[in-house]
């Protein structure tokens, strides 16, 4: 197995009324002064925003309310929400949603902590951060896994680009999850969700990294099977508990970087993703199941045997030659995508089919105009990302 480094910080409150605790453990962790962020209206008429908030007020907790967080979430609320949070003396950030939330909530976090610096700029590492204040989340929407996540993006409204940034600083120090809180969720949510969720795994499960790391493989392999299964189940039923405790939990390990030990992170599939979203306002995890299957054929010649493997662990492939078994599972995991309701090509985005020029575009968007190479299973130029937008153009 390859050496790897492994710390997830975030303390987790898992189960039924986990939000009841929040005075509680962050007062615990030095919270005094706290912004809370969320998004659309849901958090509001379900009620849970304001039992946080009288639970805050019960434990003489001081706090700030901001909403308005949109899917691929805007720059320009998250320095609405620095302005007042510093105007606040703010000293801790609570996300109360999902991963654009959460995303939002870590930007804010450190725009706090570094007043003088414009948080774009940060994210477009013209300045690179050493501080931030303490951040934790109430999950709502299990998909992204920034609850516990190094990881967060963002999208600048005004050059069109979603990016994301990496750093120790983004993990949450605190996350309540309580399944019940995602049970109101759309049809539409839970199956973005959990393709988002599978992504994250098979963007470290497919990697160039030849050495065997059979315990990392084996929980990866197990994370996927699954989410598929609790997620045929919740768009069945979505006040199933124990699927949706699964789901919820599967999504936190899938990003916390455990199914990546010994592993890189490819993530290339994420960043052609992202240029949908900026460009069109796509759902994310709609554009990574659109985009997979092309990906997938483009690639996987560089190393059939991987998914091979890939199609007899999670589809019980086992006949055939390793390209055979390697295109079956391909073929498979697609159905599956289908079969949850999940598009598997841009005119399944509502997009249409964009035209050659914007194909390029994209391309050299995703690429910094072919100055750097996405992910590590194959890295992808230009020409290789023009080829697979054009592959799921259709």
């Amino acid at each position: 197995m390859q050496s790897f480094t492994f710390q997830s910080p975030t303390e987790i409150i898992f189960g039924r009324g986990a939000e009841d605790r929040v005075a509680e453990r962050l007062r615990a962790r030095g919270a005094s002064r706290i912004l809370i962020l969320y998004g659309g209206g849901s958090v509001v008429e379900s009620g849970l925003l304001s039992r946080i908030e009288k639970n805050l007020t019960s434990a003489g907790l001081a706090f700030l309310v901001i909403g308005g967080v949109r899917p691929n979430p805007r720059v320009s609320l998250v320095r609405e929400a620095i302005r007042e949070g510093i105007a606040a003396q703010a000293n801790f950030v609570l996300g109360v949603g999902g991963g654009s939330v959460i995303d939002s909530a870590k930007a804010v976090a450190h725009g706090i902590a570094n007043p003088t610096v414009d948080i774009w700029d940060i994210w477009t590492h013209k300045v690179e951060i050493e501080q931030t204040i303490p951040i934790g989340t109430v999950l709502t929407i299990p998909a992204a896994g920034s609850e516990v996540s190094d990881s967060a993006v963002l999208t600048n409204e005004d050059t069109g680009r979603k990016l994301g940034l990496n750093t120790p600083l983004n993990r949450p120090l605190i996350s309540f999850l309580n399944p019940e809180l995602a049970f109101t969720l759309p049809r539409a949510q839970i199956s973005a969700g959990a393709a988002d969720i599978m992504m994250h795994t098979m963007e470290r499960y497919f990697t160039n990294v030849k050495e065997p790391n059979v315990f990392t493989d084996r929980v990866a392999e197990a994370l996927i099977r699954t989410v598929m299964e609790c997620a045929e189940r919740l768009l069945i039923s979505r006040k199933d508990y124990d699927a949706m405790s699964e789901l919820m939990w599967c999504g936190s390990v899938s990003h916390s970087g455990f199914t990546e030990l010994g592993r890189c992170k490819d993530f290339s599939v994420h960043k052609l993703g992202h240029e949908l979203s900026a460009r069109f306002d796509s759902t994310h995890g709609a554009t990574l199941t659109a985009l997979w299957p092309s990906w997938a054929r483009h690639v996987y010649k560089y190393d059939a045997a991987r998914f091979a493997q890939f199609a007899a662990a999670i589809f019980g492939v086992n006949a055939g030659t390793d390209e055979e078994r390697a295109r079956a599972g391909i073929r498979h995991m697609e159905e599956f995508f289908t079969s949850i309701e999940m598009p598997t090509s841009l005119a399944g985005l509502g997009i249409g089919t964009p035209g050659k020029g914007t194909i390029e575009e994209l391309a050299r968007a995703a690429t910094a105009n072919d100055t750097i190479r996405l992910g590590c299973f194959h890295p992808l130029n230009a020409a290789d990302a023009a080829a697979i937008y054009t592959a799921a153009n259709h």
